[in-house]
């Protein structure tokens, strides 16, 4: 069996135990305390060391603008896409998706089929790429999350120094934040990982192995997905995948691309998980919100949970699909042909629910006729 497969089916492997030792953790306080160890632990100790292992190339710098201009892009249209996926506008399931689709994770979903496939160089340049989306999941989509927070808590619906005061209380409280800062500091004197007393170095390596496991079992000891949520996600990651490809075709015609190769790495990048960075904000406008009890919630944990499980699985399928699939992709017309495809599944599942729950209202009575008066006599 190919090891691009075999790693991922470790990776579902360990949802599925998650899945299986729901029956352990009876209290939603068992599986909280896994979810604080990767935020105050694990995830900064990851991020921490990709930070440091940063080796910016000249001659690749255009890949990160790259990557967060797709982000960006998928940003600004998921307020078009949620409503036809059922997904109100000022909703907790609104704000939870449309923080986490624009968001991508291709160090589990996708860097280990480009390696296999492509090769260290393509996986070089991923690598490269991924530092935009980086900014985007860790910088922005936080400032994203907290602004909405303070705006649907505060009581006086101003967005000046009253709401950017508690908000920068926040990010410098934050231990991933504190971890990202001390790294770019590092970063700025030229520190690397290997720079640091071998102690310190050792232990991060350590907190970081443990952050993929957790978070994989995390994910199977939290779902909870309804029949209708799941095709309602379903759905809704089918037209991210579309959008992405839609892009990634649009780009591939405009900038002339025709290495085949670079065309397979463009849509395998695109095409990456959903992250569980932005989830992490997301928790910890939870872990806040637990403390003060509001009447409106900003984001729905279950929800993005829920997304996260799904997101995975139909990824690593996608990917494995188009790194598999020869000179098929040999232009971006094909690209954008595989776009529609996907785009017309994410659209027509949810209109197909649509109207057979119409259709389900209909009541067919057959009409009952009155018995002629001489046959009451």
């Amino acid at each position: 069996m190919d090891i691009s497969l075999q790693k991922t089916i470790v990776f579902l492997f360990f949802i599925f135990i998650g899945v299986l030792l729901k029956v352990k953790f009876k209290s939603k306080e068992e599986i909280s305390g896994i979810k604080k160890i990767i935020l105050n632990l694990a995830l900064p100790a990851t991020i921490f060391i990709a930070l440091l292992g940063i080796k910016v190339e000249l001659h690749l710098l255009i890949l990160p603008f790259l990557a967060l201009g797709l982000n960006l892009l998928l940003f600004l249209a998921m307020p078009l896409v949620l409503p036809l996926m059922g997904i109100s506008k000022k909703t907790p399931e609104y704000r939870t998706a449309k923080l986490l689709i624009p968001s991508l994770a291709p160090g589990l979903s996708c860097f280990p089929f480009v390696l296999e496939f492509l090769g260290e160089d393509y996986l070089a340049k991923a690598a490269m790429a991924d530092l935009g989306n980086k900014v985007f999941v860790l910088f922005f989509l936080y400032l994203v999350a907290m602004n909405w927070h303070y705006a649907l808590q505060s009581n006086r619906r101003n967005t000046g120094s009253a709401q950017l005061k508690p908000m920068l209380k926040a990010m410098i409280s934050e231990p991933v934040n504190i971890f990202i800062g001390m790294a770019l500091l590092l970063l700025v004197f030229g520190f690397t990982m290997d720079s640091l007393p071998f102690f310190l170095s050792e232990t991060l390596e350590k907190l970081s192995l443990i952050m993929t496991p957790l978070v994989l079992l995390f994910i199977g000891l939290a779902v909870k997905i309804k029949r209708k949520q799941f095709f309602q996600i379903f759905s809704l990651l089918c037209a991210r995948a579309g959008l992405v490809l839609l892009i990634s075709g649009f780009f591939i015609l405009i900038s002339g691309i025709q290495a085949q190769n670079e065309i397979l790495l463009t849509m395998a990048f695109g095409l990456s998980a959903c992250s569980f960075w932005p989830y992490a904000h997301i928790a910890a406008v939870d872990s806040l919100e637990l403390e003060n009890k509001p009447k409106k919630k900003t984001f729905n944990n279950d929800f993005g949970i829920a997304i996260l499980a799904l997101s995975f699985p139909l990824s690593t399928v996608l990917i494995l699909g188009v790194l598999n699939s020869g000179t098929f992709f040999a232009s971006g017309y094909t690209v954008l042909l595989m776009a529609g495809l996907l785009l017309a599944i994410g659209l027509l599942l949810p209109l197909f629910n649509g109207l057979t729950a119409k259709w389900g209202h209909f009541k067919f009575v057959s009409p009952k006729l009155e018995r002629p008066a001489t046959e009451n006599a």
